[in-house]
This record gives C-alpha cells, structure tokens and sequence, in this order.
C-alpha cells in the first residue's frame, strides 16, 4: 500500500463499502477539518489568547480552559451543519445537542471530549480530541432518543482520536483494524503514517498517578506492587511513565506496549466509581485498544459491554497490553 495515501482513500481502499459510504466519508471529512483547525490554534496558542479559563464550569464541574471552550464550539459548529448526524453529545455539554432546526439530519450519533488534557495546555504538553461514532436506533423520522446516545460501546461505528503535539495525528478504527494518520502541514492532509497497528501483548511499562495512592483500596494497591516489584511477568520493576493526558499516555502504550490505570479512588465521595467519562473518553479507547489487540477493564467487566445509565457517567479503567489487564484483573477479583 502506498505511504502517500490519505484517510479517505484509505477508508476506499481498505475497508468495508459499509464503512467507505459517503455519509459516513462526509462525517469523517467534517472532523477531520474540524482537528485541522483546532490544531492550528493549539500551534499558536501562546501568542494568541486562547491560554487560561474563561470562568466557566463545564457539566463535570471542572474550569473551562479557553481552548477548551474553542474545539467544543468549532466540532459543534461544523458537525451540527454536515447533514450526517441526529444528535451530539461533548463532555462540556450537560445536555446531548440536537441539530439545529433547519438544518438535514442523518443517521449518526458523535461523542467526544473536544480536548482532552487540557490542564496541560499552558504548558506545552500533548492534548488531543477524542471521538465516538455511533448509529441511531430510532427512525429517521422521529425525535432523537435518549436511547440513540446512550448505547454501550460495543455498538460503536468508528472511534478515534486526534493528538496534538510534535505532529498532529489521527488514530482512527472503524471495527477493521487500527491505522494512524499524520498530518503533513505541507500539503494540508493527514497521510497513512501507521497501517494496522498493533499493541504488544506484554507491556514494559504501567501508567498511573500514584500521588492517589493514599485513596486506593488494597486490592488496587496490589496491583500496583505487582508491577512495581520483580515477580511479574518481565521479572523487573516496570517503567513509570504517566503524562496526565489520557491521549498521550494511551498512545504512547498502543505502540511500545503497557498499561494505563484510572481505578476508582475516595478522594471526592462525589465520584466513587473513577473519574474517566464511560462515553467520551474509555469507550472510543476501548474500541482502538480491542481492534489493535489490547483489553480495556473497569477491574470487573469489559468496558464496551457496560449499559450507560447516563450521559456523563464515570468509570474506573485499565487499559493496554493484554496481559497486563488480565493480570490486574486476576489480583482484584483475587481480592
């Protein structure tokens, strides 16, 4: 195949005629712009004013970075126009958006975090925009159903994620494998850059923030011993690595391999069961990590089996390298 191929040939070449429809193409098309020009903003943030809050608070009741607030309103804006979905739903959105009165419909349904990590962005660190695709249950034409948004993650269409950093790149599966897209700013399209991706069945490294460490239960704290000691499976202390964007962090693990861990902690009696969004954020991992041969946990079930009851519900997660997710799924059962 050759390296010069973008994402919509790819789709034409590649995949199924399901997936290469034009409705789903022009949706595709419409995030992918979208990811071009917040990626141009993120490129120049500190010498416009897009750095710092804006003074609101989003629905999980966490300060609104600017460049926050700017991805979610471009991705709104164009996608809400494009003719292919029924419905939206963003992390800063309380609500799930409905297309503007007006304005065709179709027959998808997109999640996303407009810009995950953004506590980082002041200080240049890799962030990224994290999206989920799936189709309407209801017909064409009725209202847009609860039910239409809230479909558990094994009925995803596609999911994917665009992070900005020394380059910008696209992850992208459509349930056929998991390819990676760079963006040539030269010629202004992402390019084929990592066909069929593929994470190591063993990892070397575990990505968490042990300063929570005081607010695990043991059987988490265990967990961790097992890859902290040498009576695992590489026989040696695995490598810490942990950035703080789940983007970067889950892509780093997707190519060399290893675990990234959110468990549920007590620090806020008001988020008991994790802090990561089921719909936005461990759902679309969990479907890049299946497809490229990983796992993804809540420490007890598969998360693309588990029944939103709510549009921002949270969810523990352990995702990467198989092996390392059964191994921590079999100390936590164990205890």
């Amino acid at each position: 195949m050759p390296q010069q191929i973008t994402v919509t040939e790819h789709l034409l070449y590649s995949q199924s005629q399901v997936k290469a429809t034009g409705r789903f193409t022009l949706l595709l098309n419409e995030l992918i712009m979208s990811a071009k020009i917040i990626s141009r903003e993120v490129n120049k943030a500190g010498l416009v004013d897009v750095l710092g809050f804006t003074g609101d608070v989003n629905v999980q009741g966490e300060k609104v970075k600017k460049l926050d607030e700017y991805a979610n309103s471009i991705l709104i804006h164009r996608l809400s126009k494009a003719g292919v979905l029924c419905a939206m739903a963003s992390e800063e959105n309380a609500d799930i958006i409905g297309i503007p009165r007006g304005y065709p419909t179709g027959e998808y349904v997109l999640i996303f975090d407009p810009l995950d990590g953004s506590s980082n962005i002041d200080v240049n660190v890799n962030i990224g925009t994290i999206f989920s695709i799936y189709r309407r249950k209801s017909p064409a034409d009725s209202e847009v159903m609860h039910s239409d948004v809230l479909q558990k993650g094994a009925e995803q269409v596609a999911a994917g994620y665009i992070m900005y950093g020394s380059s910008t790149m696209l992850v992208l599966t459509t349930g056929e494998g998991v390819h990676g897209f760079t963006l040539d700013p030269g010629v202004g399209e992402f390019l084929l850059s990592h066909p069929n991706i593929r994470i190591p069945d063993q990892g070397k490294i575990y990505s968490v923030n042990e300063g929570y460490e005081l607010y695990w239960d043991d059987a988490t704290r265990k967990a961790m011993r097992y890859f902290k000691g040498e009576d695992n499976a590489i026989k040696r202390p695995f490598s810490l690595r942990y950035i703080g964007s789940l983007v970067a962090d889950f892509h780093r693990n997707l190519i060399y391999g290893g675990i990234f861990l959110y468990p549920a902690d007590h620090r806020d009696p008001a988020k008991p069961r994790g802090k990561l969004r089921l719909m936005c954020e461990a759902n679309p991992m969990a479907m890049i990590v299946e497809q490229a041969g990983g796992l993804a946990t809540d420490g007890e079930r598969r998360i693309l089996d588990i029944e939103p009851d709510h549009l921002h519900q949270r969810v523990p997660l352990f995702i990467g390298s198989r092996s390392d997710v059964l191994k921590v799924m079999e100390i936590l059962k164990g205890e």
